[in-house]
């Protein structure tokens, strides 16, 4: 009896290693998320800035991306959400001219989620400017101004600015999620999507009471 009720105490007390004394999450750096050797400059100073990294054609990305939209809902006004386009190849590159493309005609907030739709779903490519022209025309755009946005000197160095940043956080796969350029959270640390949006609270908390 004595050995089954040592067992129980020692279960107990394992579920209670990842809580502190007021039962919240207590999570670690190493093993829930990591700490960035040389932080990455932030693009606001007055609010805590949470970056989304994403590819369109990652399809834990477009999983993620409804628990994602829910969870922007729920911040505060002193967080801020931006999303970066990661890129590991030229095809990329055109995926995420694509986006900023999109965010400058102002079609960006209806359009996301159903490029994600596109490819995942229908099997669509977006591998050049014609293929994003064709697309958000059907969305009111006009082609020959999504033509000459895609490759505007300010798509490009947006474009080019977004591979710099994702290349400071090192990340590693998508989606990944970086708190205040300083760390860097992924589902292959936390187990699950909803669990590395958690870990991302956690850090925010900890940002706001200066704890970290």
């Amino acid at each position: 009896m004595r050995i089954v009720l040592g067992m129980l105490a020692m279960m107990v007390s394992l579920s209670a290693v990842a809580q502190d004394s007021e039962g919240e999450a207590n999570y670690q750096e190493g093993e829930d998320f990591v700490a960035l050797a040389e932080p990455v400059p932030t693009s606001t100073s007055d609010k805590i800035e949470v970056v989304e990294v994403f590819a369109y054609t990652c399809g834990h990305c477009y999983n993620f991306e409804p628990l994602v939209r829910s969870w922007k809902k729920e911040q505060k006004d002193d967080v801020v959400v931006v999303q970066t386009p990661a890129m590991w190849n030229a095809t990329m590159e055109a995926y995420a001219r694509g986006f900023y493309t999109a965010k400058a005609l102002d079609l960006l907030d209806e359009v996301h989620m159903a490029v994600f739709t596109a490819v995942h779903q229908e099997g669509k490519r977006f591998n050049n400017a014609e293929q994003w022209a064709d697309f958000l025309a059907t969305y009111g755009a006009d082609k020959e101004t999504v033509l000459k946005t895609f490759n505007s000197f300010g798509i490009t160095s947006q474009v080019r600015q977004a591979d710099s940043r994702v290349r400071g956080y090192k990340i590693t796969g998508t989606p990944e999620m970086v708190v205040d350029g300083k760390y860097r959270v992924s589902s292959r640390m936390t187990g699950s999507h909803s669990e590395m949006l958690r870990v991302v609270d956690y850090l925010v908390e900890q940002i706001r009471a200066d704890e970290l």
